[in-house]
C-alpha cells in the first residue's frame, strides 16, 4: 500500500489528454513518488480507459445532479469518493488538476506525521474577502454552515498580494483522508448549493458560483483544523504559469524548471514557441516529445 495516491477528474476528450500528460509528468520527474498510486475519476469511463495501467487506475465517478450546476462540482464529489476508497495506511491524498504538470519530485505533497494538509494561498483574489472588512453575505452563509461566525486565519494571494480571510488555490490540494476533509467538503457544497436563501442573495452571479467550491474548502480547513497542521506551500507548487505576465517580478519564475508544479490552463508549452519563461533540458525535450502524443 502506498502513502501517498495522487487522484484527478476529467470530463472531456481534452481533459483525457491532459491527464495523460500530467499522470506522465510525475511519471518522468516524480523522483521518489513517480509510479505511486494515481486514480483517474469520469463520469464517462470511455474517456480515460486508455489511460489504465498498472499504476494508473479508472474509476466511475457519479455526480449529484445539483452538483452539474456548479463548473467544479464533479472535482467535490470526485475528492469524497477518493476518500471513501483510500486506505487507511495511506497519510497523504492529493487532488491535482489536469491543467497541471510536475516537473521536480512534489516532496512537500507527503503530509507525513507533521501536517493534515498542504496548500497554496490563491492566485488573485476573486471572491475573496479581504481580512480588515466585515463579513459580506457569501462568506458569512459559508461560515454559518460551519457552525462559526467568523475565522482569524488569513491568506495573501500570491499575484495581486490581497491580504485576505483563509483562501486557498485549489489547482492541488493534499490532506490526510483520516480527517474526513473532503467528505466534510462534500456534505458542506451540497448543503450550500441547495440552500435557495443563501444562492439567490449571495451566490447569484457566475463568479460565486464557479469558486463556491474553493470557498467552502478553504473556510474548511480554516476551521478545522489546527494551523500548526497546515502546510503553506511555497511557490515553486500551483505556480500560475497561466497569469505569468501579471505576476510581480520578484516573484516571478524566470525557468518552469525551478518550479515543482505548475497549472498552465490555455498556455502553449511548446518550446519553439514559449518566450516569457525559459524551458532547460530534460523538462524541454520531454515537452517536445509528449505534447502531440
Amino acid at each position: 500500500m502506498s502513502n501517498i495516491i495522487f487522484l484527478t477528474i476529467v470530463g472531456s476528450a481534452e481533459g483525457a489528454r491532459r491527464a495523460r500528460l500530467l499522470i506522465d509528468s510525475l511519471r518522468s520527474f516524480g523522483g521518489e513518488f513517480a509510479y505511486s498510486p494515481f486514480w483517474v475519476f469520469s463520469p464517462q469511463l470511455e474517456l480515460i480507459r486508455a489511460l489504465e495501467n498498472k499504476s494508473t487506475r479508472i474509476l466511475p465517478l457519479e455526480v449529484p445532479p445539483p452538483f452539474l450546476a456548479y463548473p467544479f462540482g464533479a472535482k467535490v464529489a470526485a475528492c469524497a469518493r477518493a476518500e471513501e476508497l483510500t486506505p487507511d495506511v495511506t497519510c497523504s491524498l492529493v487532488c491535482i488538476d489536469t491543467t497541471c504538470l510536475i516537473v521536480q519530485p512534489p516532496l512537500l505533497f507527503d503530509l507525513g506525521a507533521n501536517f493534515d494538509a498542504a496548500l497554496r494561498p490563491v492566485h488573485i483574489c476573486n471572491v475573496g474577502l479581504p481580512a480588515s472588512a466585515p463579513l459580506d453575505e457569501y462568506w458569512k452563509g459559508i461560515y454559518t454552515a460551519l457552525g462559526v461566525e467568523d475565522i482569524a486565519s488569513t491568506a495573501q494571494s500570491f499575484v495581486d498580494g490581497q491580504h485576505l480571510r483563509a483562501y486557498y488555490n485549489s489547482h492541488s490540494i493534499t490532506v490526510n483522508p483520516g480527517k474526513g476533509l473532503f467528505r466534510r467538503w462534500y456534505e458542506l457544497f451540497q448543503r450550500l448549493s441547495a440552500d435557495r436563501e443563501f444562492q439567490s442573495r449571495a451566490c447569484s452571479d457566475e463568479l460565486h458560483q464557479v469558486f463556491l467550491f474553493q470557498a467552502v474548502f478553504s473556510a474548511l480547513v480554516a476551521t478545522a483544523l489546527d494551523p500548526r497542521r497546515i502546510c503553506i506551500l511555497p511557490p515553486s507548487y500551483n505556480y500560475p504559469y497561466n497569469l505569468q505576465a501579471k505576476i510581480p517580478g520578484a516573484s516571478r519564475a524566470t525557468s518552469l524548471d525551478e518550479l515543482v508544479c505548475f497549472t498552465y490552463e490555455e498556455r502553449d508549452l511548446n518550446p519553439e514557441t514559449v518566450t516569457d519563461i525559459q524551458i532547460r533540458e530534460p523538462l524541454r525535450s520531454w515537452l517536445e516529445a509528449h505534447l502531440n502524443v
